[in-house]
């Protein structure tokens, strides 16, 4: 991961640790092997994007990396040695991903890395459209929200995580979580 958000930040492209490494350094750990950074990549940085994730030390398609910048998707970069996968995002041009991109918070754990993270309240509300896209099977991502909930408690804005709950259509799902970490409290 380090070595990524080096590279993003010597190439200047705007990127933000996601998913379960960044609900981790909201909340609680749990295992993971891979790594989600959203990143504003073009064209023009992916040949030196492959460039810096060479093989045979790792795994990186270049087509796969021209098609998803392209396309406003995702793909990755593994690393065999480790079994690390980085799932590379470019985000789509929507009013959500734009708010987000505003909101990151610089972490660093020392010895371990130092980066852009999305904001606790767009971690928590992508795991609930990823757990409302699983059709309910996705508890990891329940269990990640109620651990940063325990963690930041009151220090989250409900407020901006009420309205893009709504906007986004996971306000029940919401709702289900908020009524669980208060059942735990009990």
């Amino acid at each position: 991961m380090q070595r990524l958000a080096d590279f993003f930040e010597a190439q200047g492209v705007a990127y933000r640790v996601v998913g379960s490494m960044a609900s981790m350094a909201y909340g609680e750990p749990r295992f993971t092997n891979d790594v989600d950074m959203v990143a504003e990549l073009t064209l023009a940085n992916v040949a030196s994007l492959c460039a810096a994730f060479p093989a045979p030390e790792y795994y990186l398609s270049e087509p796969a990396a021209r098609e998803a910048v392209a396309w406003r998707f995702q793909f990755n970069i593994l690393h065999p040695a480790s079994g690390l996968k980085v799932d590379v995002i470019v985000p789509p041009d929507t009013e959500f991903a734009r708010s987000e991109a505003t909101r990151i918070k610089r972490i660093t754990n020392e010895g371990e890395y130092s980066a852009w993270f999305g904001s606790p309240e767009d971690v928590l509300l992508n795991k609930l459209v990823y757990y409302r896209l699983s059709g309910g099977a996705g508890d990891k991502h329940l269990r990640d929200i109620g651990g940063m909930m325990k963690l930041l408690g009151d220090k989250l804005d409900r407020a901006y995580i009420n309205a893009w709950a709504d906007k986004l259509g996971v306000a029940g799902e919401w709702e289900l979580v908020r009524k669980r970490v208060d059942e735990a409290k009990r």
